[in-house]
């Protein structure tokens, strides 16, 4: 028999810790929420050492994601897809700045604790966000723990930009960097 749905779950302990009433305003902020996602993420050994957030107009979360590839059994479920597909069913709606007009609605920004790899990369074109807030480098990934980030095209903020995407990197990126420090010294399972 073929399945004909997928179903996919955050782990509990994410709703405690993500205030939905307040306002994120800064851009440090943004970014320290996804980083200390990613620390409960392994702490609670749900999942890799990702977090990411989809934050809406007035800086509140509209979505949070964390890495639950092994947990959930799908190569698909890293913490920024998690988190686009979460606030995409939440607004009912595939590009997240847009409403059903096609008129544009935002800002949207997704602050995730590591940059993208190449899978999220290209979910970030499709995802309908204004900013993407990053945390650590893909070059702190793979140094600091055995990921394989993947290829990004060379110029690939340029990429971004050029589709309306503002890119703002190394926020929070010694926190960011201590989380996978942390992973990588466990010989961590490859989330």
């Amino acid at each position: 028999m073929l399945y004909a749905q997928v179903h996919l779950t955050l782990p509990a302990w994410v709703h405690d810790a993500v205030d939905t009433g307040r306002a994120y305003v800064g851009d440090s902020d943004k970014v320290a929420l996804a980083v200390e996602l990613s620390r409960l993420n392994i702490d609670a050994a749900t999942g890799g050492p990702f977090g990411a957030v989809v934050f809406g107009p007035g800086d509140r979360v509209v979505a949070a994601g964390v890495n639950v590839v092994l947990p959930q059994s799908t190569s698909l479920a890293h913490a920024e897809n998690m988190a686009y597909m979460l606030a995409q069913q939440r607004l009912q709606r595939a590009r997240l700045n847009q409403d059903e007009a096609g008129v544009h609605d935002g800002p949207y920004t997704l602050a995730t604790s590591s940059q993208p790899c190449c899978q999220c990369y290209g979910a970030t074109i499709w995802a309908g966000i204004d900013r993407l807030l990053i945390g650590a480098r893909s070059n702190d990934v793979m140094a600091l723990t055995e990921f394989d980030e993947g290829p990004l095209p060379a110029d690939w903020i340029g990429e971004l930009n050029a589709r309306g995407i503002e890119v703002v990197r190394d926020l929070e990126r010694d926190a960011a960097c201590e989380v996978l420090r942390a992973y990588g010294r466990t010989g961590g399972r490859r989330y």
